[in-house]
Parts: structure tokens; sequence; C-alpha cells
């Protein structure tokens, strides 16, 4: 029932507007425009400006013809990098880009799948609750579009956020909570040739520290990474400050507290080792979510795969997404998969067969709940 043409052409257009982090402005104006070409209702919220992107979140909303429930999708317009200048190519169903950037499929598959079940309603006119729609900026690195988001322009207490790696028919009951450690070392300069004995070295200490930790994948539930390591100017001091960007991630909330207990340990252990000093900050990103599997949002999902004939299917991630803010908001959300393969990479891929499941679920969502 999707245009299918359209729909693959309207991601190609999408992932060739640039839309890094913080630079949402160009994409956002102009999916603003098509919305309102579409048919919604649409609204820029002022979040750009409290956590400093030059766009903020676009909310759309269509009227319903029935007296359905209403519901919420949302995607996030932000990509990482490198996502300047993407160039797609197809190759045997399969879209890439030339090599030299990531897709961008993360999240435009998204919101292209959206926009076309959207599209697709109006014109077969096909019965459909109040829909609306968040489209995010600031995603990445933080969920600062949803943390910012006007929750009080938003009814539905159901949502569907489109921003998962899985094919189509997977369903995200589950996600993280996140921590982010943030340690400054702090030693004593030296000359390194002529008395480094005097010195005391903040590289050292801050090996010591990240030898003894736990890190990577620490169980089934829970992660831990070094992100960033920074410090020293020449080899000739002993040096004096280091820094490390930390995380860690656990479906669990003690088992978060309990890994980033023991990173901080590792930190102020290591400083005391070397008679050096360290400050460290913890702060928390985002809480964890789960859906129990018997809800009614997660069987009104396996209805509509089963409506389209896609295996359906719950899964936990390990990846932070809008959805483990949505809920912590008060709407219960699921994140579905939608084919992302390889995000964050160059060798990120979408085959055009997921994106055109995806868009056909997001349509099928909308049926069952009219």
């Amino acid at each position: 029932m999707i245009n299918e043409k359209r729909l693959l052409d309207r991601f190609l257009k999408y992932i060739q507007i640039d839309s890094p982090t913080k630079y949402e402005r160009e994409f956002a104006d102009f999916l603003k425009k098509e919305m309102e070409t579409i048919g919604l209702e649409v609204y820029m919220d002022d979040a750009g400006e409290k956590v400093g992107s030059n766009s903020g979140n676009l909310i759309g909303k269509l009227k319903g013809n029935t007296d359905g429930q209403t519901i919420l999708f949302s995607s996030h317009m932000d990509t990482v990098s490198p996502g300047i200048g993407i160039k797609p190519e197809i190759r045997d169903g399969v879209i890439y880009s030339d090599g030299t950037t990531i897709l961008g499929g993360d999240d435009k598959a998204g919101i292209a799948s959206i926009l076309e079940a959207i599209e697709t309603i109006i014109e077969k006119d096909i019965p459909h609750g109040d829909i609306e729609v968040v489209f995010s900026i600031f995603e990445e690195g933080g969920l600062f579009g949803a943390k910012n988001l006007e929750y009080d322009k938003l009814n539905a207490k159901m949502g569907f956020v489109l921003d998962s790696g899985g094919e189509p028919g997977q369903i995200i009951i589950q996600g993280p909570a996140q921590n982010k450690i943030n340690a400054k070392f702090i030693g004593k300069e030296a000359h390194a040739g002529v008395a480094p004995e005097n010195g005391i070295s903040a590289i050292q200490i801050a090996a010591e520290a990240i030898s003894n930790m736990r890190l990577l994948r620490i169980d089934e539930e829970t992660t831990a990474n070094i992100g960033v390591i920074s410090g020293g100017e020449v080899t000739n001091i002993v040096t004096k400050e280091v820094e490390i960007k930390a995380e860690a991630r656990s479906l669990k909330d003690e088992k978060l507290q309990g890994q980033t207990d023991h990173m901080v340990k590792c930190c102020k252990d290591a400083a005391e080792k070397f008679g050096g000093e360290v400050e460290v900050e913890v702060i928390n990103s985002y809480g964890a979510f789960k859906v129990d599997e018997g809800h009614e949002i997660v069987e009104k999902v396996k209805l509509a795969c089963k409506n389209l004939g896609l295996d359906s299917f719950t899964a936990a991630s390990g990846g932070g997404s809008d959805t483990n803010i949505l809920n912590a908001n008060g709407i219960t959300a699921v994140n579905l998969g939608i084919g992302e393969r390889k995000p964050h990479t160059l060798e990120e891929h979408l085959h055009i067969k997921d994106l055109e499941n995806a868009a056909r679920l997001a349509l099928e969502i909308i049926k069952v709940y009219a």
C-alpha cells in the first residue's frame, strides 16, 4: 500500500541534507515544510536554545477521523560524524554511502518510514486516531533533544520510536541506564631528564586506574568503556594533568551503581598509590526503562506484525535512545527495529526491503490503533 518509489526517494533525499548533531536546522526546516504539505500541524520547540543546537525539536500532529487512541511516533534528526556530504549508492537492493561518510539511516530511515506511513493514510483515506510525531535534535551524545522536549504539547500515552538496528519485527522493551564518568588525574611536573624522581606522572596514575578497571562487556546486562584520554604536551616534562572520559551502562540500576563505584575506586586508589590527586565527576545521562512483555503496546505491535506476515520478537538493548526519555516522562514507548546495520561506521547500510517493511509496520500500527 505504501508508495515504495516515493519512500526510497524520500530517504535518499533526507540523507543528502546535512544534519550533524547541533546543526539540524536545515533538515528541520525541510521536514517542517514537507510535514505541513502532507497535512500535519507542525510546531518547533525551544530545545535548541537550551542545549546549544541551531534547531528545536519538531512536533507534528494529525487529527484523527476515528476515536482511536492517540499514538506517538518518534525518530531523531541528527547524525553522527562523518556525516557531511553523504553520497548514497545502491547495490543489489542495499543502500550504502560512498565509503567516506556514514549513511545516515540512523535515524533518517525512521523519519522516512513514519512520514511515508502518514502520507499514505491521508491519501488513501485510511481510518486513524490522532497521531503525534516528534523528530528530535541532539539525540546522539546524550538524548538532549528528548530531555528538553515540551511534553505538555503531547497527548499520547503510547509511543513508537523507530531507531533500532534490528529487522522490522524487533520490539525493544528494555534499555539501559547510563552514567558518564569524568576523571582528572593530577600529578606533579618535573624535568623528565634531569629530575624525573621529583615528579608524579598523571599519565602513570591514569594508566594504573584504567588497567585495574573492568571494562567493555561486564555481563549480559552491563558494559563500560573509556572513550577519551587526553593530557601532556611534550616528552621532557613529567605530565601534571590527564583527563579521561568514560561511561558505564546497565539494564539494572544496582549493577550500574556497582560498576560506577568500581571505576571511581580504581581512580582514587591509583591516585593514592602514586601520591597524586584525582577529581571524579559522575553524571547520570539517562535512566533505564522496561516495558512488560504482556503490555498492550507490545501486543499491538505483535498484532501489526502478524497482519503483515512479519516475525515479531521482543529484546533488550545495550544502547540508549529517546525511548528511555519518553518512558521517563510518562509515555510508554518501545523502540522498533528498522534495519539499521553497522550504524556509526563508514560501513553503515540499509536494505531497501527493511526500509519498506518499517514504513509498512508504522502504517499497520496506525490501523491497529484506529
